[in-house]
């Protein structure tokens, strides 16, 4: 396998410098970051990934204040509670996204998100706690148990959260692809924990987080 400081050096090649790749790597926080947050930030966030999916994000980021006014800030005691007919009402808003599937999916997402509180203590602390050597285990936790979180929605509301995550975008996917880690888009379990373990051994070599290095893979290509 390809050594980092090889794919370091084509990223920077790439983009004319080291303080340039810098510059554009995404935020990691660190555990107690993590743990700050209450369940109601990660409800709401998982929730614009899930609207964000297929539009424009700026589109969703603008309308994301009238979605806490209508769903009580998000906090997901009150919304698993939330009948059919008041998400009937929330359909008839003007200034919301008017996608009953997705709507539905906020009701069963304020129950994942309790009952994760329930097993680990909160959200934060999950993902807090969680190995970055199986970051693939919390996409699947996702999708499994999660409504609308299957494809990289999973690993999108990670990085929109500050969790370290690698993300299989078309470029990441083609230098994977380049050093024979996978031979398709790593739908499968088998594939993405195949990815997992690029993503591991780089990781050891560099001491970065796995965001960093998929940011990096990334500007190797594009």
């Amino acid at each position: 396998m390809i050594p980092f400081n090889d794919l370091l050096a084509l990223a920077v090649n790439r983009k004319g410098s080291l303080k340039a790749v810098e510059a554009q790597l995404p935020a990691v926080l660190e555990p107690a970051a993590l743990r700050a947050r209450d369940d109601a930030f990660y409800l709401s966030a998982m929730m614009r990934r899930i609207f964000r999916a297929g539009l424009k994000h700026s589109l969703v980021d603008n309308k994301w204040p009238a979605f806490e006014e209508a769903f009580f800030g998000f906090e997901p005691e009150k919304l698993v509670l939330m009948p059919d007919s008041m998400l009937d009402e929330r359909m008839q808003d003007t200034r919301l996204i008017r996608h009953w599937g997705k709507m539905k999916a906020i009701r069963h997402n304020a129950q994942l998100v309790m009952d994760l509180a329930t097993e680990y203590g909160s959200v934060g602390q999950w993902l807090a706690d969680w190995p970055a050597e199986d970051t693939v285990g919390l996409w699947q936790i996702l999708k499994k148990r999660g409504k609308q979180l299957g494809g990289n929605s999973g690993a999108a509301f990670l990085r929109m959260v500050g969790k370290d995550t690698w993300y299989p975008t078309e470029d990441v996917v083609a230098v994977l692809k380049s050093h024979n880690v996978i031979d398709k888009p790593p739908s499968s379990q088998r594939d993405q924990k195949a990815a997992q373990q690029a993503f591991n051994h780089w990781q050891q070599q560099s001491g970065r987080p796995q965001a960093h290095i998929s940011k990096i893979l990334a500007f190797t290509v594009g």
